[in-house]
């Protein structure tokens, strides 16, 4: 009988061999087949560390929901953030978002590059709600990188892509650092090198009356109002309106009251499920009670029945949206787990039900 006797220290060894041996699984050198790859991990719903001029970046289906709601459980994401989606050239930047004169100067000056600029959300997008928080705004640009590029149009879909690394930790520029950063919540990394800019981009407001910079970034507010031959100021935030990543988060104002935790409804409330509905029922008030499973359609939503978060998240703010209804005394909501991306969920709904 052969007995091991392994040290702490050995053991450490061991430990940061297997993280090496982990980590070297999830990154893939940059090729063509690479590239394929991590373009059908993304039409599968996946997250890929995709490098870009600025920083690595965490992409996903900007289209599916459950896909985005992955971005915010992998960066551990106090709360859901409008995120910056990446486009391969300008006719798909049109299918998502409304670009006027402005918008089309800024094109011919800086994209592809480090610039991204907040513009209205076509109605008719598909995006996710979570992509731009529940605004009617949305961040978007195309990236220099040749790899992201081609990655996007390989996908075939505009990709929700954040910097790939723990919320409130550094940005990543390396593949090594999104690694390190994300572990196994990354299903691959194309590692191209180190990122050239190694800042995130310029974030440049065009939906409001006048253009104003709201994350300073490689591209000045000086080089954009040459661009435009007009002024262009700085709003980073202080007023906390806040349409853009890199700022503190506004949240969808419902017109009705919202109560979370609800195990029953008052009469004349909407309820915003989750999971089973059997037993919830509505209170007596004399008029009759009854159960909220008979309940005119338009006043039941459930986020998920099946009691999967990712799908909760993903329906989110379109519910809301679709109880927010005058003739609805309030929205009900139903007990909400507080782990992984339900820790999202349950920020914003708490901030709803204080608005």
């Amino acid at each position: 009988m052969l007995l091991v006797c392994v040290t702490s220290k050995k053991k450490g060894l061991l430990f940061g061999v297997s993280r090496a041996l982990l980590f070297l699984m999830s990154i893939k050198v940059t090729t063509l087949q690479s590239i394929q790859e991590a373009a059908e991990i993304i039409k599968n719903g996946g997250l890929v560390g995709m490098p870009t001029e600025t920083v690595y970046g965490l992409a996903a289906d900007a289209y599916n929901g459950k896909a985005v709601a992955k971005i915010f459980e992998a960066k551990g994401r106090p709360a859901f953030n409008p995120l910056i989606v990446h486009c391969h050239n300008i006719e798909q930047v049109e299918t998502i978002a409304q670009m006027g004169k402005e918008a089309r100067s800024l094109a011919e000056y800086f994209w592809p590059g480090p610039l991204t600029m907040v513009l209205p959300r076509r109605e008719e997008s598909g995006l996710s709600d979570l992509v731009s928080a529940g605004l009617p705004t949305l961040a978007v640009r195309i990236p220099s990188h040749k790899t992201a590029l081609t990655l996007i149009k390989a996908a075939g879909v505009p990709l929700a892509a954040p910097s790939a690394n723990k919320s409130g930790s550094l940005s990543t520029t390396t593949p090594a650092h999104v690694a390190e950063s994300l572990g196994r919540a990354v299903d691959v990394i194309l590692a191209d090198g180190a990122c050239k800019v190694g800042l995130e981009s310029t974030v440049i407001d065009l939906s409001g009356d006048a253009p104003a910079v709201l994350r300073p970034g490689g591209i000045t507010a000086e080089e954009i109002s040459a661009a435009l031959g007009q002024p262009v100021s700085y709003d980073l935030g202080e007023s906390g309106e806040i349409k853009s990543p890199g700022q503190l988060l506004k949240h969808y104002a419902p017109g009705i009251p919202v109560r979370l935790h609800a195990v029953d409804l008052e009469e004349g409330e909407a309820l915003l499920g989750f999971g089973s509905i059997k037993f919830m029922g509505v209170k007596d008030t004399g008029r009759g009670g009854g159960a909220a499973k008979d309940l005119p359609e338009g006043m039941v939503r459930n986020l998920s029945e099946s009691s999967d978060l990712y799908e909760a998240a993903s329906n989110l703010f379109a519910m809301m949206r679709a109880l927010d209804k005058p003739e609805h005394k309030g929205i009900a909501v139903m007990a909400i787990p507080g782990e992984g991306v339900g820790v999202a969920i349950n920020d914003r709904l708490k901030r709803a039900a204080q608005s």
